[in-house]
């Protein structure tokens, strides 16, 4: 959902993040997170919330307070301010020196309750530089000689640079590092087995977008062991004799597809505490159909305590499901953004929501689809009126024949705005009037944001393949106009598993928020039984 990891979802951070922006001045505008939702960190002008809610657990705040003395490192805390006024944004960096000399970090927008992996963080004499992928942008600047200070700029697409100054937190230092680095006792021999219980919620099932096929999943690390564990290689594998390598993350690649549930201003995210838990979010890349296993593996070296040789572990083969359903569209006409759609780094991707007792990711593979005018805005005249924006009062359509399986009317829609709702976000609220679908074969497409008043169907109705369900609109936790879009295998709007699927054709045009026609670079590509991929313009059928 839109408005941002998170708009309109709950988020990886083991809690929920129901604010959705963008850095723009100051403020996150949405998570199109490929931040969850999280546009990024300005105004708005960008995509909408996602489904989160900020219900879960909070961030963690350092604390921050004079400088420290003269440090040699780049690793451990740093405070900053983005904009100014009422939009002023609270920023903490949390930064790690790996044990192979190269850092990762953590970006956390306290305001917003949005916790984002740094990457490419450098250092090269006294240039500071480091990506937030998840938000399209990067940061440039330069350490003072007492090394307690960073000053430079903050840079996002579509947005003017802004000035950004960070100072070293009091509490870290090189103290961080060398806590990093010392790790407490550990075995004298070798031990039995790696204690670490490895867990796949939910086995993923090949899918194909631009033009190669995917694998999407998870595995939940649980350290059952009173050493701490340092996880330093994940490896999926084929499941056959082959043991074919599919995707491999060590150092700082791992440490950005980690998180840890509950502890999102983890320093290191890959060194799990006795008792502790972490979660790797997988996406293996392949070729062709034919290169897709049959099963596959995870292979995981750890590193025990002070023990000093690592550790390997294999899991049992699990099954590779090959039927992603193939449905229609939810919408017809040209130039629909895929804002926060499918990415290792979407804040739907990381959406870890536990409902019930139960920790699902629903929106695994959910899109916000904003439509863009012909000078790439999502709006004409009044930003503050939703019947300015082209998406508004579109027809969400059914993507395949089915039955109603939950309604949801009568939720007031917001004027549109990174913080503007209508009604305390709830579980209740966070998907506005909605619908969902049972489309068969244990399956349920979900339709978020609806207008008011617009449901064009009731409880237990029967559907064909591109009937009108309802009207795009602004409702539940969302900063504007839009149609958030998953298929899951459950009739729950959070509490299921996102699934992924295809649809049996539609056009790319071009890529990135704010994309014009005259942008385009040749003709529009034909895509045919595949999911659009995040960030992407895309055309629809006028007829499914």
């Amino acid at each position: 959902m839109r408005g941002q990891s998170d708009g309109d979802v709950l988020d990886e951070k083991g809690g929920s993040d129901l604010s959705g922006k963008r850095m723009a001045s100051g403020k996150l505008d949405r998570i199109r997170r490929r931040a969850g939702k999280f546009s990024g960190l300005h105004t708005r002008g960008s995509i909408p919330i996602l489904l989160g809610l900020a219900l879960l657990a909070a961030i963690p705040c350092c604390a921050m307070g004079q400088a420290a003395k003269t440090e040699s490192t780049l690793a451990g805390s740093w405070k900053g301010e983005l904009g100014e006024g009422a939009g002023k944004l609270h920023l903490i960096l949390t930064i790690t020196k790996l044990a192979g000399g190269e850092f990762s970090g953590e970006l956390v927008s306290v305001d917003q309750g949005a916790s984002l992996p740094m990457e490419n963080v450098t250092l090269k004499d006294d240039a500071v530089r480091f990506e937030v992928k998840a938000v399209g942008g990067f940061y440039e600047g330069k350490w003072n000689a007492a090394r307690t200070e960073i000053a430079g700029t903050w840079t996002q697409s579509g947005v003017p640079a802004q000035p950004l100054k960070f100072r070293r937190s009091v509490e870290d230092s090189g103290a961080k590092e060398k806590t990093a680095q010392s790790m407490p006792e550990g075995p004298k021999e070798k031990p039995l087995s790696a204690f670490v219980d490895v867990v796949v919620p939910i086995a993923p099932a090949a899918f194909k977008a631009d033009g190669k096929w995917h694998l999407v999943y998870e595995l939940h690390l649980n350290n059952m062991d009173r050493w701490n564990y340092q996880v330093t290689r994940v490896e999926a594998i084929s499941g056959d004799a082959a043991a074919r390598s599919l995707v491999t993350y060590t150092g700082a690649g791992l440490e950005a597809v980690m998180r840890r549930p509950g502890q999102p201003g983890a320093a290191e995210k890959a060194k799990l505490a006795p008792g502790t838990m972490g979660v790797v979010y997988l996406w293996a890349t392949l070729d062709t159909q034919e290169a897709v296993p049959a099963t596959i593996r995870q292979r995981l070296t750890v590193k025990v305590g002070t023990y000093p040789e690592e550790m390997t572990i294999e899991t049992a083969p699990i099954s590779v499901g090959r039927q992603a359903i193939q449905i229609s569209a939810p919408l017809r006409g040209d130039h629909w953004f895929a804002a926060n759609g499918p990415s290792n780094s979407s804040g739907h991707r990381r959406a870890l929501i536990p409902i019930d007792g139960h920790a699902a990711i629903a929106q695994r593979f959910a899109i916000d689809w904003v439509r863009l005018r012909d000078d790439g805005k999502t709006f004409h005249g009044d930003e503050k009126d939703n019947k300015n924006y082209l998406a508004y009062g579109s027809d969400a359509l059914a993507v395949a024949d089915g039955v109603v399986s939950e309604v949801k009317d009568g939720i007031p829609e917001n004027i549109p705005g990174e913080n503007s709702r209508a009604v305390p976000i709830t579980l209740e609220t966070v998907g506005g009037n909605h619908v969902i679908l049972d489309i068969g074969g244990g399956r349920f497409a979900f339709y978020a944001h609806l207008q008011p008043g617009s449901l064009r169907v009731k409880l237990g109705d029967t559907v064909r393949r591109g009937q009108v369900v309802g009207l795009v609109g602004n409702s539940g936790n969302s900063t504007e106009p839009h149609l958030h879009f998953h298929v899951e295998n459950g009739s729950s709007p959070l509490g299921a598993e996102g699934l992924p699927y295809t649809l049996a054709s539609f056009e790319v045009v071009g890529h990135g928020e704010g994309w014009k026609p005259a942008d385009a670079k040749g003709p529009a590509e034909v895509h045919k039984n595949e999911i659009p991929m995040e960030n992407e313009v895309v055309n629809f059928a006028e007829k499914p």
